[in-house]
Order: C-alpha cells, then structure tokens, then sequence
C-alpha cells in the first residue's frame, strides 16, 4: 500500500488551557494576602502576588514571564462593608 504522507497522519491541533481564575484561596508567595496576579514562568513554574507585591516586583516580574494573568481590577469592583449605622 502506497499512501502519501497527507494520507496517513492524522491532523494534530494544540489548544492552551485557559488559566483558571484567581480564588480567595490563592496566596501572595511574598506575603500570604490574597493573590491577585499570577505569574507563569518557562520553566512551568508560576509565582502568585498580591497587588502590593506584583507592583512592586513589577519590572522584574515583566522580563521572567511568560504569561501574566492579572486580576488586579477585582479590587476596585468589591463592595465595602455596611458601617454600624447603616444596617
């Protein structure tokens, strides 16, 4: 049997996952707050920040990943607590 190469091998495609989002359960690596940036490095690796820290750590952060996944506009969006006086 004589098949081209098109014939025989079957047609691969990759998809990459989508990065999950953040949970209240991820934690800064610096500092144990809340993560709200994730870092994926080349080596597979990944670091989780704060945004305190992923400001701070910012520029070094930038030349090391590979993907940033910031979710750093959830801290404008959460609602403040009720004071004393309003419930």
């Amino acid at each position: 049997m004589n098949r081209s190469t098109d014939e025989s091998e079957a047609d691969v495609t990759t998809t990459v996952a989508p990065t999950p989002p953040l949970t209240a359960e991820d934690r800064c690596d610096r500092c144990g707050a809340q993560a709200y940036l994730r870092v994926e490095l080349a080596s597979g690796g990944e670091l989780l920040f704060c945004a305190h820290h992923a400001r701070e750590h910012g520029d070094k952060l930038k030349q090391v990943a590979v993907v940033v996944h910031d979710e750093t506009h959830k801290l404008g969006s959460t609602p403040a607590a009720a004071s004393e006086g309003e419930r």
